[in-house]
Parts: C-alpha cells; sequence; structure tokens
C-alpha cells in the first residue's frame, strides 16, 4: 500500500461533541503577540512657588537667624561673658606676677620699658597694661587692675583711672569695676563696712587701705586726704543688673605708707570719653555696622540656601560663618554698655 492511499488524521474535536469546521484548532505556529509599550511621561513637579513666597520664606528664616543670635548674645553676656573674664585674669595674673619678679611692672601713667626717641616725649602705658593686684577678703575679690577705664579695659578686670595717681602713692587713685557683666568683680562692693581691709600690690610693693564708707549720688564726700597721704575709691555701677540707675562709691583710707608719686603728665581732658563714669565707646559704631551687614548678608545667604539645599546642609555650612560673624558683632555691641555695668 502507497503512502498516497492512507487517509489523512482527523481533526481534534471539541470535548463533549462532535467535531465541525467552528471547532477546529488549527496546528500552524502562531506569531508572538507585540507587546504595547506605556508611554512614558516625564513625572509631575509641582509647580515653583510665587517670587514673592520664596522672598517671605527667605526673610522668615533671615529673621528667625538673627533673632537667635540675639539671644545668644545676651545668654554670653549675662552667663557665659564670665568665661572671657577669668581667662583675661589667669593671663594677667601670670605675665603681672613675672614683671614683679624682674622689677619692670610699671609704677606711673609712662611705660618703664619703652625709651621714647630723642625730644619726643615719654611714651604712656599701654591701655590694657595690667598695673596692680587689687584684695578684698572680706569679698573674697583678687584681682588684676588694668591701667584704663574704658569699656573695652573693664572686660578684662577692674580698671585704673589713667588722670590719678596709682594705688599706693599720695593722692587719690580711682579703680572702676563692672558690677553685673563679664565676671562682675564689684558687685558685691555694697556689702562692704566700714574698716574692712583693701591691700593692692604694685611694682612698689604692697600697699594697705582701710574703709571709710560707701556713698551714692547725694551722700556727702568724705573730706580730702591731707597732703602726703592716701586715699583709694573704687567705683561701680549702682541699681539693678544690666539696668544701672547710678554710681556706688567706696572711700578707702591709705594706711601703710605712701609711695612716690612720679609726675603726672595726663589730665582729663587727655581721657576719652568711653574712660568717664558709666562712660561707652561711640566708635564702636563703625565695625558694627560693618560687622552688622555682614552678619545680615550671612544671614539671607542661609535662608536662601535653606530651600535649595535644606535644613541640615545649611546649618553645616552656615553655622561657622554665622558664629564667626556673631562673636565679632557682639564684642563691638559690648563696647557701647556702660563701662561699669
Amino acid at each position: 500500500m502507497s503512502l498516497a492511499s492512507v487517509p489523512p488524521p482527523a481533526a481534534a474535536t471539541a470535548p463533549g461533541g462532535d467535531a465541525d469546521e467552528g471547532d477546529q484548532i488549527s496546528l500552524a505556529p502562531r506569531k508572538p503577540r507585540k507587546r504595547r509599550r506605556r508611554p512614558v511621561t516625564p513625572r509631575e513637579l509641582p509647580p515653583p512657588p510665587p517670587p514673592i513666597g520664596v522672598a517671605r520664606q527667605v526673610a522668615g528664616t533671615t529673621v528667625i537667624i538673627l533673632a537667635v543670635c540675639l539671644i545668644g548674645f545676651g545668654s554670653w553676656l549675662a552667663f557665659f561673658s564670665k568665661l572671657h573674664y577669668d581667662r583675661a585674669q589667669h593671663i594677667a595674673y601670670a605675665d603681672f606676677r613675672s614683671e614683679l619678679a624682674n622689677a619692670t611692672a610699671p609704677t606711673g601713667p609712662t611705660d618703664p620699658n619703652a625709651t621714647p626717641a630723642a625730644n619726643q616725649p615719654p611714651v604712656l602705658l599701654a591701655s590694657g597694661s595690667a598695673v596692680a593686684v587689687l584684695s578684698i577678703p572680706a569679698i573674697g575679690l583678687n584681682a588684676v587692675v588694668f591701667q584704663g577705664t574704658s569699656p573695652q579695659v573693664t572686660e578684662n578686670g577692674p580698671g585704673h583711672l589713667r588722670d590719678t595717681p596709682m594705688p599706693g602713692q599720695a593722692g587719690i587713685s580711682v579703680i572702676m569695676g563692672r558690677s553685673t557683666a563679664f565676671g562682675g568683680p564689684f558687685s558685691k562692693l555694697t556689702t562692704l563696712a566700714p574698716g574692712d581691709a583693701v591691700t593692692t600690690t604694685t611694682g612698689q610693693g604692697v600697699a594697705t587701705y582701710t574703709i571709710l564708707d560707701l556713698r551714692r549720688a547725694g551722700d556727702p564726700a568724705p573730706p580730702p586726704p591731707d597732703a602726703g597721704a592716701g586715699r583709694l575709691i573704687l567705683a561701680t555701677a549702682d541699681g539693678p543688673p544690666f539696668a544701672p540707675t547710678g554710681v556706688l562709691w567706696v572711700d578707702a583710707q591709705l594706711t601703710s605708707k605712701p609711695f612716690d608719686e612720679p609726675a603726672m603728665i595726663l589730665s582729663q581732658a587727655n581721657l576719652s570719653p568711653g574712660e568717664n563714669i558709666l562712660g561707652t565707646d561711640s566708635i564702636a559704631w563703625v565695625p558694627i555696622v560693618l560687622w552688622g551687614q555682614a552678619l545680615l548678608g550671612a544671614a539671607s545667604a542661609a535662608g536662601w540656601l535653606w530651600r535649595r539645599w535644606g535644613a541640615w546642609q545649611t546649618w553645616i555650612v552656615a553655622l561657622p560663618v554665622l558664629g564667626y560673624l556673631g562673636i565679632n558683632v557682639a564684642n563691638e555691641v559690648t563696647r557701647l554698655l556702660p563701662n561699669l555695668m
């Protein structure tokens, strides 16, 4: 039998019924269907904020940063300025003790270690130079006294009024000190009583005083000392902290032998306004404006970066810059505060 006589295989039928033409299943290979790709659409981004909204956010962030700087300045002045005072006293005490040991400590208004040029006046002692150590056991005070009474000098400790004799010499010597800020070395002067002891150590030796009395505005002043006698006057701010209403004066009589007094070459006319009682350094406005502009610009830039970068990235970059500028502004602002506060 030949292959041509073999009938073709029957078509497959659907289960449960006879096969017909509609139920035939084609055995030909199927063509793969093409999958339709979804069209790629760009991610929808929120619309950019209007320019006015960005400006408001930057301005608000700037105000917050400046407010934090202001709070930081108040906290530093009230609580942490004592650290500045302690450091200045520690350094000055070590240097002054070395000068006492080498007999190079100043004993008058001129610098003993400076030689003036030919036909030139003597070189004045620089403001801020250590001139004495003041000790009042009744209030636990032991502080280095500096030459000058400007706000910048009294940040470091009590200051000697430059147109008065040095402590321990004949005449009336005046020492001013702060009552609240920067350690408030004279904050306890109100607790002194007549008869309390005061000692000063200078390049000429140790001098002892006895408290006469305390006085305020309107109280009678003691009679001037006799010729050749010495007196010490301590002055500080009187009234609530950071809001002085007057001046407290403490008079003390020299009980030891007066030291020799060099020629006084300074007078009231040679003093700057900031060296007077409750004086301020008005020239500090110039650096305050310059540093303040830099701080305002940095705060505005930080507000803009806050929106572009985010909070943490902005703080990492801006905090050192804002801290540096804030410290410089604070240093200059303190020069506008009264030198006895």
